[in-house]
């Protein structure tokens, strides 16, 4: 479709925002990503009650019993549509049991997977791998928190950008590699209210290793320079896990 603007003709392109991989040296691409919200309340009166209703409800997601408020819980919800959390999850929050705990809005996160580009597996990365960590029985200690990037960081140029990046992921892949942690990590672009780009849940058997993965991470070139907000960050154990067969 062709669209006037004075005396310029513009022909309307349809924009690939497909997520990007590479498969035996080809190029791949998939328009399809999963969906995770982060949601917290205090003056919880049951855990036993709270997992009732949501599982329930057939919502696919971890509670959490938070470390640093004894009737406190996060809810780590995924799906696929994110019109799931307008409907089914808000549905069980807005219901009785929920509605009369205190919502803390400093911890809501929502975030999208995404894509690197040289994945040869998009379906593991985006959809497998993340939802298979949050829900993983051997992984039930948790921090979930944001991040903002400083805008200079998105003025280096592309390679650049890749050094600095390179710096802070061989970390993640150190700890992983050790069995001391799993991360999934989600775009939150225009979905924070606070203008955060990213969602980070660091997932382990235990929540020392976890600590100490922050703590090493302080040093690298991007969390000293180039990121702008850290948090805050929530901590807490799974006390129930969807089956990841749902």
């Amino acid at each position: 479709m062709a669209v006037l603007e004075g005396r310029v003709t513009v022909t309307e392109r349809k924009l690939d925002i497909s997520e990007k991989g590479r498969k035996d040296g080809k190029p791949i691409s998939m328009d399809r990503r999963l969906f995770m919200k982060f949601t917290a309340f205090g003056d919880c009166p049951a855990l036993s009650a709270a997992v009732d209703v949501i599982a329930g409800a057939g919502i696919q997601a971890a509670v959490y019993a938070d470390v640093h408020d004894p009737s406190g819980i996060g809810v780590a919800a995924l799906a696929e549509d994110p019109a799931h959390f307008v409907t089914a999850l808000r549905d069980v929050l807005d219901g009785s049991l929920f509605k009369n705990m205190t919502h803390k809005p400093e911890f809501d996160m929502l975030g999208r997977t995404y894509s690197i580009g040289y994945e040869a597996d998009l379906q593991h990365v985006l959809f497998e791998r993340p939802r298979s960590r949050v829900l993983d029985p051997a992984l039930p200690w948790a921090i979930w928190y944001p991040l903002q990037r400083s805008k200079a960081f998105y003025r280096l140029p592309a390679e650049r950008q890749r050094e600095i990046l390179a710096e802070h992921g061989s970390i993640g892949r150190r700890f992983g590699a050790a069995g001391l942690a799993a991360d999934v990590r989600l775009a939150c672009h225009g979905l924070d209210t606070s203008d955060n780009d990213f969602v980070i849940g660091l997932l382990g058997e235990e929540l020392h290793p976890l600590s100490i993965l922050v703590q090493t991470m302080r040093g690298t070139e991007q969390t000293s320079q180039y990121l702008s907000r850290l948090g805050p960050f929530f901590i807490g154990r799974a006390v129930w896990q969807s089956p990841q067969d749902d």
